[in-house]
Parts: C-alpha cells; sequence; structure tokens
C-alpha cells in the first residue's frame, strides 16, 4: 500500500474491462496485449483478477513502469515490454486530456534507458512480425512538429517559445454541441433516456462504503498528503462523528471492514460523513468490492455493504 497521494495509477478505460477478466477467469483468452493497463489496481475483486489473469497463457505488458498486474503469475509466458515516457520521444508527443485539451509535451534531453521504444512503434513493430499480419497494418503518430488543424481553424504553432509558454488547443470549443447539434448521432439529436436511481438497503449494523478517487490520476502532482482532505495515510477510513461515538473510536485507531468479498484493515478517520456511510480510499479498497457491473454503462460498481470493527 502505498503512501504516496498522486502517484499514477493506470487505469483501463472503456467498459469491456470486466467483460475481459470474467474472459480470462474462464480461460478463454489465451492472449492478452495490455498499454499502460493495470486490471488487478483498477477491478473489484483483485484476488478474482489475479486469478483470471494467471489463465491468460501469454499476457504482453507494454508501459513505462512495471505495475503489479505485470508481476502475476502468468498461464505460460508473461513478456515485458519497456516504453519511453512522453518527454524521451523524439521530437516530442501531443496528448490529450480528459477536457479535449491537446497540448504539446516537448522531449526533454537525458540519460535514456537502451530497451525503452516510442509508445507508438512497439505495436508496429509486434504487428510486422507477428503471423498473418496484413499487409496493409499500419500504425500512425503525430508528433513531432504539430500542427495539425483542429475545428474551428486552430492549431497548435510550431514556435518554439509558445510551445514552452503552454500551448493548447481544445477540440470541439469550450462546449460540446451549444448549438443543439450532436454529431454523429441520427438526425443531429442526443437520445436521453430515463434513469431511475437504485434504492439501496444497508442492513442493520452495516456500513454503506464509497471509494475515493482523489487525486491518483495521471498529470498530478506527487505528495505525502492530500490536499483536500489532509490526510497522510492511504488507509484511512472516513467515519462520520456520530458512528465514531457510537463505536467509540478515535482518529487514528485501528479498523477492520469486511464485505462479501474481502478484507481491509485500515485507521479510522473523523470526517464529514453522512452517518451510516464509510469513505476507502481508491484502488485500496478494490478487495471488499464485488464484480457487480451496471447493464447499461458496463461500469463496475465501486461501492460495497460492510461491516467496521475495531482492529
Amino acid at each position: 500500500m502505498s503512501d504516496t497521494w498522486g502517484a499514477p495509477v493506470p487505469s483501463w478505460h472503456g467498459h469491456r474491462a470486466p467483460e475481459i477478466v470474467d474472459a480470462a477467469g474462464r480461460g478463454e483468452i489465451d492472449f492478452l496485449y495490455s498499454i499502460g493497463g493495470n486490471l488487478l489496481a483498477t477491478m473489484p475483486d483483485p484476488n478474482y483478477v489475479a486469478m483470471a489473469m494467471s489463465r491468460v497463457r501469454l499476457r504482453i505488458h507494454q508501459d513505462v513502469v512495471i505495475n503489479t498486474s505485470a508481476l502475476l503469475e502468468p498461464g505460460e509466458t508473461v513478456l515485458l515490454l519497456p516504453a519511453q515516457t512522453r518527454y524521451e520521444h523524439a521530437g516530442g508527443v501531443t496528448s490529450t486530456n480528459t477536457e479535449r485539451r491537446i497540448r504539446f509535451s516537448p522531449e526533454i534531453p537525458g540519460p535514456r534507458i537502451a530497451e525503452a521504444k516510442a509508445e507508438w512503434e512497439i505495436p508496429a513493430l509486434v504487428a510486422r512480425r507477428a503471423p498473418r499480419a496484413r499487409a496493409g497494418a499500419h500504425l500512425s503518430q503525430h508528433q513531432g512538429n504539430p500542427r495539425g488543424d483542429c475545428k474551428g481553424g486552430s492549431h497548435l504553432s510550431r514556435d518554439r517559445e509558445a510551445r514552452e509558454a503552454g500551448e493548447w488547443v481544445q477540440w470541439g470549443g469550450p462546449m460540446l454541441c451549444s448549438n443543439g447539434r450532436f454529431d454523429g448521432m441520427p438526425g443531429e439529436r442526443a437520445a436521453f433516456r430515463k434513469v431511475v436511481s437504485p434504492r439501496v438497503e444497508v442492513p442493520a449494523g452495516k456500513f454503506y462504503l464509497s471509494s475515493r478517487r482523489g487525486k491518483q490520476f495521471n498529470s498530478m502532482t506527487f505528495g505525502t498528503t492530500d490536499p483536500l482532505t489532509g490526510s497522510r495515510s492511504r488507509d484511512e477510513i472516513f467515519v462520520s462523528e456520530a458512528d465514531a461515538a457510537r463505536l467509540a473510536l478515535r482518529r487514528g485507531d485501528p479498523v477492520v471492514l469486511r464485505s462479501e468479498t474481502g478484507t481491509m484493515r485500515g485507521r479510522a478517520r473523523i470526517a464529514d460523513v453522512k452517518v451510516g456511510n464509510l469513505v476507502a480510499q481508491w484502488p485500496e479498497c478494490n478487495v471488499l468490492i464485488a464484480r457487480r457491473v451496471d447493464p447499461i454503462s458496463g461500469e463496475p460498481d465501486y461501492n460495497a455493504v460492510v461491516s467496521l470493527e475495531k482492529g
């Protein structure tokens, strides 16, 4: 368990991840190529994930670091492919964040790991050597001196001073579909559906646990303290003042959480939390999360009903 805030936790984007894990658990996947992903850290029930990954005959892990999923025992073989960071790519690269901002990351001179290759180059090399690969298969990369025109005529300048000033463009503009037209949808009209929020019934004596993301994704700063909560330990369990008083808990007391999936040990932290609810850090609390998936989005339910006792 890390006590560092802001350490990038590679995540598996997309709703197919639970299906992939289940298929691996059934022994239906012989080959899995993971680029910058860590199913063990991001999916619920890590013990099940570890079992499922161990049934895959060949796993390839491509990343800038060795993450925990790459260290799992293989069905037969695990191959690690070291990739360069964005700052090591020759000529620099562009990256897009969740706000649709495209920003240039310049190459930073310095020592290099000889075995590491550009992230885009590795799959291309694999595809070229793969048997029965189609002759026309290729992988393109937007890098070097980017000047690709974006919607609205915006572009990234070749000017070095502009790059160093943090120049960026936002594809689609500040707000998508502000003109009332939804590109790519039938008739350029949005499709809405009524969503009924599920009613959560928590048995007497139990708590409803929510997982907290916090500052844990890429491009966040490293530190020993969570700037939003003041926490200094990633095993803190946030509990309401009323529940803490009822259980005679003080800050720092060891506690044990148990769910239908697993057990987690942590330390109590009195916080502004609704009575009957707990909050724990993600992905540390994944051991408590069951493999329930939303039928519409395909996303796991990162909440759980748990018991709490002094540890």
